[in-house]
């Protein structure tokens, strides 16, 4: 049996729109065991449990590049990662597919190898490179293969994860996207981008809440989550560093240093709003593990 633990991940982070990602310590943890025929898929919703799951169709993409077949598989799942809320749950799903697979024929495959097949099935690296890799990773596409490289994250950061009760599509939230953006725009998003990387990694909270402002795709996404002017407010009265929309959305995550402030603001949220699940989550640079069992 093969076990595989892949971290939640945090995209965009504001201004990194589709390059940066941050693991964060909640985990999925998959379970592959090979059984004589058939598929048996445990620990998830009913609708989810047949080959249209998206980790038995990433597990079979391994197989099928491995050149390896599967007569009969048992997926059994147990994760803390909420689906189609901003924290990387596809990405979590595709990684841990690809790596079962590679464990279970003895790891032929590096972390840059299970990169690429990961980032085929996803479509774009940002999510992608910090399960695999952890930590704060910077992700870009050169001719068709994805390329990435990690900062490390200041160990003080505190991450105050809000995660309301609905969801946003993930193709909604591209399409109120413009097409084009002014050079100034451009300017502007890269500076903050590059300022927001190394701020990330040495803690500077001056810097975070200056750089954090976005012009890319914040600003026509806040309209798909109702709360988020409010949810923004009380970060700013709180004094968190920033606050940003986590992946596409619902999820908003708020940066502070601070425990007792960041606890102050869930208890705050879920007064407001009984029905969000509210987290204290930190960085992580454990990106995805596995081990035979």
């Amino acid at each position: 049996m093969i076990k595989v633990i892949v971290p939640a991940t945090s995209a965009n982070l504001g201004v990194g729109y589709d390059c940066l990602g941050l693991a964060l310590d909640e985990y999925a943890t998959v379970y592959f065991e090979e059984i004589a025929t058939g598929l048996e898929i445990i620990g998830c919703e009913e609708a989810y449990c047949n080959e249209d799951n998206l980790i038995y169709q990433a597990f079979l993409k391994g197989m099928q590049y491995l050149q390896k077949n599967c007569t009969g598989l048992r997926i059994t799942m147990d994760t803390n990662i909420p689906y189609t809320r901003g924290l990387g749950s596809s990405a979590t799903c595709i990684v841990a597919g690809l790596a079962g697979a590679n464990a279970l024929v003895g790891s032929p495959l590096n972390k840059y190898e299970l990169f690429d097949l990961a980032t085929q099935m996803e479509g774009h690296p940002d999510n992608i490179a910090p399960a695999i890799f952890g930590g704060l990773c910077v992700s870009f596409m050169e001719e068709g293969k994805p390329n990435m490289i990690r900062y490390g994250i200041k160990k003080d950061l505190l991450f105050v994860t809000l995660i309301p009760d609905y969801e946003v599509n993930t193709k909604a939230a591209r399409e109120v996207l413009p097409n084009q953006m002014s050079y100034a725009d451009a300017t502007y998003q890269m500076g903050r981008c590059a300022a927001l990387a190394k701020a990330m990694e040495i803690g500077n909270p001056l810097i975070l809440r200056k750089a954090c402002t976005d012009k890319m795709q914040e600003p026509y996404r806040k309209h798909l989550i109702p709360q988020y002017e409010d949810v923004k407010k009380l970060c700013q009265q709180q004094d968190m560093i920033t606050m940003f929309i986590s992946g596409s959305g619902s999820t908003m995550i708020a940066l502070t240093q601070e425990e007792t402030d960041a606890k102050k603001l869930i208890e705050q949220i879920q007064m407001l709003y009984p029905t969000w699940d509210c987290r204290l989550l930190h960085a992580t640079y454990d990106g995805v593990q596995c081990e035979v069992i």
